[in-house]
């Protein structure tokens, strides 16, 4: 199995505080083939105690979401500490083949940098790191357009693994061939 993990956020560079965490388990040559999947919310204010960033122009896009999304990303409650996403996170990658995520220079490199920050090591190699983004802009993006932007970390890497099926299902690409 493989993971597709998203992040959503408050700024764009690798010091920015995370909002939630969302990853699936999924298996990219076979459609609609999923496993168990995390979601958290993580606790904002430690972050910020530590000298994680919010960029003012990412505030100012949450709050033009809709009220729903913007709850869900910025609201208060069950967030959980730096330290239990990094204990879920890590217990949850173990076995997985890779680890995909809507570009390679957003969502691991932010959880590398605050990995780093807080002293832990990694749960994964760089090799094990695929990049969903460029696959769909090489072989163009078949996710439902309906489904794209929902801004909520979980639904969006199931989204994001069903696009990369979708398309080794095109290709025929089967057991990593």
């Amino acid at each position: 199995m493989d993971i597709m993990l998203d992040l959503e956020s408050l700024g764009t560079r690798p010091d920015c505080a995370i909002l939630t965490l969302g990853a699936v388990k999924f298996n990219p040559y076979v459609l609609d083939d999923f496993g168990e999947s995390l979601y958290l919310r993580i606790d904002v204010d430690e972050q910020l105690a530590l000298g994680r960033e919010v960029q003012e122009d990412t505030l100012q896009w949450w709050m033009k979401q809709a009220e729903d999304v913007r709850e869900e990303a910025l609201g208060e409650g069950d967030r959980v500490s730096l330290e239990s996403m990094y204990k879920q996170l890590n217990r949850f990658v173990v076995g997985v083949t890779n680890i995909w995520c809507q570009g390679p220079a957003f969502d691991i490199v932010i959880l590398e940098n605050i990995y780093r920050q807080c002293g832990w090591p990694t749960p994964w190699q760089f090799w094990q790191i695929r990049d969903s983004r460029t696959l769909f802009g090489v072989h163009g993006d078949p996710r439902e357009k309906g489904k794209v932007g929902l801004h909520n970390a979980l639904e969006d890497c199931v989204s994001q693994a069903q696009g990369v099926q979708q398309i080794y299902h095109k290709l025929n690409i089967s057991n990593g061939k």
